[in-house]
């Protein structure tokens, strides 16, 4: 299954989701990072601009990163929505995460 993912290297959300997608054989990841360069920024915002699921994160203060695109055209924040991971000990599972200006290490 190919996904795209939006995000960036400065988000620690972001950086462990595509290390997490990395390692799933069934997926084929292309990685997007928004602060690489001006248009791959534009690409995110004109969905974080357009997409209702972006409302609530916007509220909080959020970007909306990591953002999955499937290739089936769904849009998610949450990796257990297209791909089951395996869980290491120890390994703190939570929700969809949004990088938030109020709240480091939120992303």
């Amino acid at each position: 299954m190919k996904i795209t993912m939006y995000g960036t290297e400065i988000c620690s959300d972001c950086v462990q989701a595509k290390k997490d997608l990395a390692d799933c054989k069934d997926i084929e990841l292309v990685y997007k990072n928004i602060t690489a360069d001006t248009a791959t920024l534009k690409e995110f915002l004109s969905f974080r601009d357009k997409e209702e699921m972006f409302l609530e994160v916007k509220e909080r203060g959020g970007i909306g990163i990591p953002f999955f695109v499937l290739e089936n055209g769904k849009k998610t924040f949450d990796i257990s929505d297209f791909a089951e991971l395996p869980q290491k000990k120890g390994d703190f599972v939570h929700a969809a995460n949004y990088c938030s200006i109020d709240n480091p290490g939120q992303c």
